[in-house]
């Protein structure tokens, strides 16, 4: 044979196998096969759109044959119109296989507004069968004899599917039902009732109808668990006679600071006065000198006035060391030794 026919015919094999093996990676014969076997008439070139599209194929049909099986007619292209929207198409058809077991009407359209909502659709379905049960930490209220008392609540709700889109989650339920609580804590006349009757809780919370405008319907709030908490009625009158004492030694304590101002203040006017005196006495021998000169004042009347000024200064001096005695002898009265 000729040795360039054989490489030709060689060059023509491998072609032909890379072609194959193009048109199998890009076309998912094994998939339309499977199709095929299932029922679901669904042709090549649609798989050939897909890919086109940038849709995988398997992510629409895989849940299209699942729906075919469980006797759900749903339209190839709305299956990957919600692919395409970003949506979980696996998800949305285990849903509406499980709404159909479980006799819940749930559309096609609806499932999948609930689906891009962000809701998993597949779990709310299931809430709706099987109820969830969610569990409150401990919510605290204070009683009107200002004893706090301490409650876990459990609430069982079930999903409600028609206000899962727009519908508040269980953050909101919790809080709810927290106010629920505190508020039926509060208005109790003393913590002994709340005690006796944990169940007020329950009906008075179940009464406020607290699941309007949520994803959830509430079937019964139960108080797991109540318990006793701090004295927040003694406690808040402690912190109020102890601010009242602050209040009152801080006015304390003003008035002595106004008191010491006021002394110090009557000190700098005795100094004052007495300055004014040391002046006052110093303007006197020249008031005399100008009596001298006047002839308003004598020889014999500058003598009188000397003489009373020593007989004052003596008496000065004698009571003075009178008074010296009198403290030595009570010295030596209250210590003999």
């Amino acid at each position: 044979m000729d040795p360039s026919v054989n490489l030709t015919l060689i060059i023509v094999l491998v072609l032909a196998f890379i072609l194959l093996a193009l048109l199998f990676t890009f076309v998912p014969i094994a998939l339309w096969i499977s199709a095929l076997a299932a029922g679901v008439k669904i042709g090549i070139f649609q798989l050939v759109g897909m890919r086109l599209r940038r849709v995988i194929p398997k992510r629409v049909v895989n849940p299209l044959i699942k729906a075919e099986k469980a006797g759900l007619q749903i339209e190839l292209n709305k299956l990957e119109g919600h692919y395409l929207a970003g949506g979980n198409v696996d998800r949305v058809v285990n849903a509406l296989i499980a709404a159909q077991r479980a006799n819940i009407e749930l559309t096609f359209e609806r499932c999948a507004a609930i689906d891009l909502a962000g809701r998993d659709v597949l779990e709310a379905v299931q809430m709706s069968v099987n109820p969830k049960v969610i569990e409150t930490p401990f919510i605290a209220g204070v009683a009107m004899d200002g004893i706090e008392v301490k409650a876990k609540a459990r609430i069982t709700v079930r999903a409600n599917i028609d206000r899962l889109v727009g519908g508040a989650g269980e953050d909101t339920v919790i809080a709810r039902v927290g106010e629920g609580i505190v508020s039926t804590i509060g208005s109790s006349k003393d913590h002994k009732a709340v005690l006796e009757n944990p169940d007020l809780i329950s009906q008075t919370v179940l009464k406020k109808g607290l699941d309007s405008g949520t994803a959830f319907e509430i079937l019964s709030i139960d108080i797991a668990d109540i318990d006793i908490g701090k004295n927040i009625g003694a406690g808040l009158q402690t912190d109020q006679a102890e601010a009242d004492k602050n209040i009152a030694q801080a006015k304390a304590e003003e008035r002595r600071a106004m008191a010491v101002a006021h002394e110090q203040e009557m000190k700098a006017r005795v100094e004052e006065m007495r300055a004014k005196v040391t002046e006052a006495e110093a303007e006197v021998p020249m008031a005399m000198a100008e009596a001298f000169k006047a002839g308003n004042l004598g020889v014999m009347d500058y003598m009188n006035y000397q003489n009373i000024n020593a007989d004052t200064d003596m008496r000065g001096a004698i009571g003075r060391e009178t008074k010296g005695n009198d403290d030595d002898g009570s010295s030596q009265t209250d210590n003999p030794l």
